[in-house]
């Protein structure tokens, strides 16, 4: 167990190997060793300290995998402010939801994304901000949030350049940030990262530096990552499995990140060539469409050793042409949730190919794993399904203000409840068998139901709505509603998907729709989504 904040590790790894890389940029000419990435993040932390940011503090960053993400990860993570995440699909309903709930006092982000406006989204949020001086908002909608800080060149309204936050380092000394790093504790949070459950609204999963650093350090113990490994991190940073997998375990064993800002097959194969990355992370589909590259055999993959496969199961198929075709024979599966840290079990670099297609791996070292029969605390036997439960150093500190939903999710005796059915063999490796929740996995993304029905009973012609997951090919699953319509009133599928389109991220927007007078109950009233499903199969045929 490593007792240590995040800053206290990149200052140790700063000493200890000054000169190696530790971020490089291929399609940028940017490469920072670790003695200037922590010289960098020592310059932000001060800049976020003369913002008058405070230990505990909300900082929300909206970005895609950029140099400044990194920085800011590290930054924050030397003087204390609790860095929340922000996912880039997200449009101004969730935004706006996600700054009020977590009390964000700063958000710092991108001024676009794959033509998407965030300064605009933000602006229509809090219109008051044009007319702000920076550090100065005064918002109706969001009390909490003072500062705006765009990446970037250009000037908007009421914000800071990032630049302008580097600048203000200048202005406080390097014994200041030392005061602030030693009062910090390892058992404090430093992370938040917003999850969703099956009911209500997406919460704030409050991870401490203990739960992600060891997490990390751990998961790159599977890899066997070490000081000579340069990993490819094509997942998004705003994922755990971006910021912790990736970036964290990356410094926990002084290995080199090697980002890629915006997935492209194309582009992650040409930076594994050219930096000679040894290990490559991604879900299923993003390997899919590596190797299904027309010019794939074009690309030397001759240095890539391992990784991790995560997200979703993985044809067998696909994981012999990744370690096959692609050369990764130690890749790795992982399993977990946001709430663990995220990760629970994770296979080893020598298992079998069948552990690596059929199981999700075993527990991590100092992480306790049980299968317990559904809404009790008792094991089954080995070989039952029953629910998986685990207990450790990654458990989630907790749901930020969401006491019930933290009760709900760990029990008296520490135990996570992960709400995913599972089997363990005789030597610990689990097969996850479904989900006691209504959890869709599209492409590697969470979707869950509830958050979509929410905002679609906000349209004026919608009566109720049920949304579920129908078998998808191409993604693993797709986006369905069921709706009912106000008496008296007609819609479109068009329609409905217009209204949502720049409220709800576009992965979440249904794919298909159909209208229907009622829904199948139980005799207690309940709505049978499994017969939702079997319907959906007969309404329509789920493109492939």
């Amino acid at each position: 167990m490593l007792e240590t904040t995040i800053g206290e590790l990149l200052e140790e790894k700063a000493r200890i190997q000054p000169n190696k890389d530790a971020v490089v940029y291929a399609d940028r000419g940017l490469r920072w060793t670790y003695k200037e990435l922590n010289e960098k993040c020592r310059q932000a932390a001060r800049g976020f300290m003369k913002l008058g940011i405070e230990k505990g503090e909300h900082v929300a960053i909206w970005a895609s995998n950029t140099p400044e993400w990194i920085l800011s990860q590290f930054s924050t993570g030397k003087m204390g402010a609790v860095l929340v995440t922000v996912n880039t699909n997200y449009r101004t309903a969730e935004l706006e939801y996600l700054l009020r709930q977590s009390d964000s006092t700063t958000i710092i982000l991108m001024e676009e994304y794959r033509g998407a406006s965030y300064i605009n989204m933000l602006y229509e949020i809090c219109p008051e901000l044009k007319d702000s001086e920076p550090g100065k908002l005064h918002s109706e909608k969001l009390p909490k949030l003072k500062n705006v800080i765009v990446m970037g060149d250009k000037n908007f309204p009421g914000t800071f350049k990032w630049d302008e936050i580097m600048a203000l380092g200048s202005e406080v000394d390097d014994e200041s940030l030392d005061k602030r790093m030693g009062s910090l504790s390892p058992r404090e949070v430093i992370n938040m990262q917003y999850t969703s459950g099956t009911t209500g609204f997406p919460k704030g999963v409050m991870l401490t530096h203990s739960n992600i650093v060891n997490n990390a350090y751990n998961v790159a113990g599977c890899m066997r990552l070490t000081d000579e490994d340069r990993l490819c991190i094509p997942v998004p940073f705003f994922h755990c499995f971006g910021c912790v997998m990736g970036t964290l375990a990356c410094v926990t064993v002084g290995a080199a990140m090697i980002p890629v800002q915006e997935f492209n097959p194309s582009g992650v194969l040409q930076v594994v060539q050219d930096e000679k990355c040894t290990a490559l992370h991604g879900v299923p589909t993003m390997f899919i469409g590596e190797l299904n590259l027309p010019d794939f055999d074009q690309y030397d993959l001759g240095s890539l050793r391992t990784g991790i496969m995560a997200g979703s199961n993985c044809p067998i198929e696909v994981m012999k042409d990744v370690m096959n075709k692609m050369g990764a024979e130690e890749i790795t599966i992982a399993y977990g949730q946001t709430e663990s840290s995220p990760v629970i079990t994770q296979t080893r670099t020598h298992d079998p190919l069948e552990l690596k297609v059929e199981t999700v791996g075993r527990a991590l070292p100092n992480v306790e794993v049980k299968i317990v029969e559904p809404g009790t605390d008792l094991e089954v036997p080995t070989g039952k399904q029953g629910e998986l439960c685990t207990r450790g150093y990654h458990v989630m500190k907790g749901y930020y203000k969401n006491e019930e939903a933290t009760k709900a999710a760990i029990d008296d005796d520490n135990w996570l409840h992960t709400g995913d059915l599972a089997v363990m063999d005789e030597y610990g490796y689990c097969r996850i068998t479904g989900r006691l929740k209504d959890m869709i996995i599209r492409g590697g993304e969470n979707i869950y139901p509830r958050e979509i029905e929410e905002f679609l009973y906000s349209h004026p012609k919608i009566l109720d709505v049920q949304v579920i997951g129908i078998p998808d090919e191409t993604f693993g699953e797709e986006v369905m509603a069921w709706i009912i319509l106000k008496e008296g009133h007609s819609a479109t599928g068009d329609e409905i998907r217009d209204y949502c389109s720049g409220k709800i991220s576009r992965h979440k927007i249904p794919r298909f729709i159909e209208f229907t007078d009622s829904y199948p109950m139980t005799a207690s009233g309940k709505i049978q989504k499994f017969k939702l499903k079997e319907q959906a199969q007969q309404a329509i045929t789920p493109k492939g």
